[in-house]
């Protein structure tokens, strides 16, 4: 299994073959339904770039210590369907070593190749969705596999439970399809005015969980370069405190970071979104 030549905090972690690595780094540079701002395709280079930058040592732990294999980018160059079967593909042989599989985007689309892989490796598990939208419409210009789709997806077409954390924006679609599929959303207008809720996930949630992070569901003030950005959104530790709350007692198989469109004069946001990919795999 040949390594990307731009590995994951590889100015701090020595290369090491897939098996002896733990964390599986698959870079999506998937960009097809943006829908305001453009860029995400360029994200995952810029999240390798800038997590060079980052210490070893996160002020607790050493997640790094356990191995990191950065992947060869998945070909996104094809229709979506064949995109996500790529992706679907990328999960399904870090699955097969038993490694922890973590997805940098690109768009948002990408997180259902994934969760398919993962379906089909666990059965039922819940995904946990950080996001300043819903993304539960049906289609969006015209695609089911719209960044606008993708939890669709998931809870409609692989029957997923998905419980929302930060949303701030979404249609009246949308809504109805929270009821329908029975979605937990605890929307960031509550979450910023309250503390974090004792029943964040419900009591039958499944124990295995996957995470799912938009970065737009963190402020603005925090993460800026993004295609869709939403004022009133989660604050750093806050964000992370919630993610904590959400696998307590649980069992994390894998997450996506995506959404990042980089700018050519700012690495303010490359350099967080890094830093937020290793503080999720601290909760590993």
């Amino acid at each position: 299994m040949q390594e990307y030549a731009k590995r994951f905090l590889g100015s701090e972690v020595e290369a090491k073959n897939a098996e002896n690595c733990f964390y599986h780094i698959i870079p999506v540079p998937y960009e097809a339904s943006v829908s305001y701002g453009g860029g995400t395709a360029k994200g995952p280079d810029a999240i390798l770039d800038a997590s060079d930058q980052l210490e070893l040592f996160n002020g607790h732990s050493s997640p790094g210590e356990r191995g990191i294999f950065t992947h060869i980018p998945v070909d996104c160059g094809k229709s979506a369907e064949v995109v996500m079967e790529n992706i679907y593909q990328a999960v399904k042989n870090v699955l097969a070593l038993k490694k922890f599989p973590i997805l940098l985007g690109g768009e948002h689309s990408i997180t259902y190749g994934a969760l398919k892989a993962l379906k089909e490796e666990y059965g039922n598990f819940g995904i946990v969705q950080f996001d300043a939208h819903a993304d539960l419409r049906n289609e969006y210009s015209g695609t089911k596999w719209s960044h606008a789709s993708v939890m669709r997806r998931a809870v409609d077409d692989l029957g997923l439970p998905l419980v929302q954390l930060g949303n701030r924006a979404y249609c009246l679609e949308e809504y109805e399809a929270r009821k329908k599929h029975r979605v937990v959303s605890w929307d960031a207008e509550y979450l910023c005015q309250n503390a974090i809720p004792e029943n964040l996930l419900p009591k039958n949630f499944p124990d295995k969980v996957f995470i799912t992070f938009d970065v737009d569901g963190l402020d603005p003030s925090v993460i800026p370069d993004t295609g869709t950005p939403v004022a009133g959104g989660l604050q750093w530790y806050q964000a992370l405190n919630l993610a904590k709350k959400a696998v307590e007692n649980r069992t994390l198989i894998g997450f996506d970071v995506v959404e990042l469109a980089p700018r050519e004069d700012s690495v303010l946001s490359d350099f967080i979104t890094a830093q937020l990919t290793y503080a999720l795999m601290d909760l590993v």
